[in-house]
């Protein structure tokens, strides 16, 4: 099937629309993201990359910390709000019924309504063009209970997680496969199932 060869741009998606908490528990400020990710295991390190006009901008500069609290379907208009509008203009915490909850590690308040957060300390500003990324190192993460099932295992599947693609909103559906499945060995029952 033959290809369009288009300009370069930034349309590799799904992307989270992350909501990044800064400030402190008494200021709190909320922005969405989408330009983030995980960089690396061990130790456990990912970015945000923000533009420097952004009120939020000097607040993570200055503070060196964030949180990065993953968006699930009741927040997807609290994370459409957080990406258009200001910290500046408007308390939007208060204004999209946000809680702001103390994090174990970090001054930077949890957002209490989402389902997994990160807590995050900046190890290096690098400026990229139109944006800087902050890479930080994942100093906690925090998972509400309401997610974890009796073995202790986080269920993704009950955190209702959403996605951005191209400028929409989509509910995370149908598994398709996990880690590896392609060259599991299948279990000896199944393959006897099989021959049948």
């Amino acid at each position: 099937m033959p290809k369009q060869v288009w300009k370069p741009g930034t349309l590799l998606a799904p992307v989270p629309p992350a909501l990044v908490s800064c400030g402190t528990l008494e200021h709190p400020n909320v922005l969405t993201v989408g330009w983030t990710g995980i960089v690396n295991t061990i130790p456990a390190m990912t970015y945000i990359s923000l533009r420097p006009e952004r009120y939020s901008y000097p607040i993570i500069r200055e503070r060196g910390e964030f949180v990065i609290n993953l968006t699930n379907k009741a927040l997807v208009r609290a994370a459409d709000f957080c990406g258009v509008r200001s910290g500046r203009d408007v308390d939007k915490f208060s204004h999209c019924h946000l809680t702001p909850v103390p994090a174990s590690q970090v001054a930077a308040p949890l957002i209490e309504e989402s389902p997994v957060s990160l807590e995050c300390q900046v190890e290096q500003v690098i400026p990229l063009g139109s944006h800087d990324m902050f890479l930080a190192k994942i100093l906690a993460v925090d998972v509400d209970e309401s997610v974890i099932e009796g073995s202790g295992r986080l269920s993704m599947e009950k955190c209702g997680l959403a996605a951005y693609v191209h400028g929409a909103y989509y509910e995370l559906g149908k598994q398709l496969g996990t880690f590896g499945f392609t060259v599991r060995k299948r279990k000896r029952a199944a393959r006897k199932g099989m021959r049948r």
